[in-house]
């Protein structure tokens, strides 16, 4: 874990508590929009091919259903993060041990890669010149 992050360890797990709590609201909202589109569709005997509204309800429902997969996924790395954080291993690259800079976790508090390791660039060897 880089010093930075080490000496900082209260607002990080701030941060990602605050970013868990939001994402779990929105997960809560989320859920809630997709029953009612699911309700909705069965107070009404809605046929996809024949029914001028059922197209824009089934991309709608799928829409809300992958907002909240996201979400959810999204959630999965927070507490991952949080574990990370507790384990010491927070802010470490898990591809090739660097340090993640300080200003990625800020953007991505649960990134669990360096940029060049999430690009899939390759680490320039030493001596040559690029």
């Amino acid at each position: 874990m880089s010093s930075h992050i080490s000496a900082d360890h209260g607002s990080v797990r701030a941060r990602l508590s605050a970013r868990r709590t939001d994402t779990r609201g929105r997960i809560e909202a989320l859920e809630r929009d997709f029953e009612a589109i699911v309700e909705a569709n069965a107070l009404v005997a809605v046929d996809d091919e024949h029914d001028p509204d059922g197209s824009s309800t089934a991309f709608e429902r799928a829409h809300v259903a992958s907002l909240l997969e996201q979400a959810r996924e999204q959630l999965l790395g927070l507490d991952q993060a949080l574990e990370r954080l507790e384990q010491g291993d927070y802010g470490q690259c898990e591809v090739c041990g660097e340090a993640i800079p300080v200003e990625r976790l800020e953007v991505r508090p649960a990134a669990r890669t360096c940029v060049r390791c999430a690009t899939g660039r390759p680490r320039p060897r030493p001596g040559r010149r690029r």
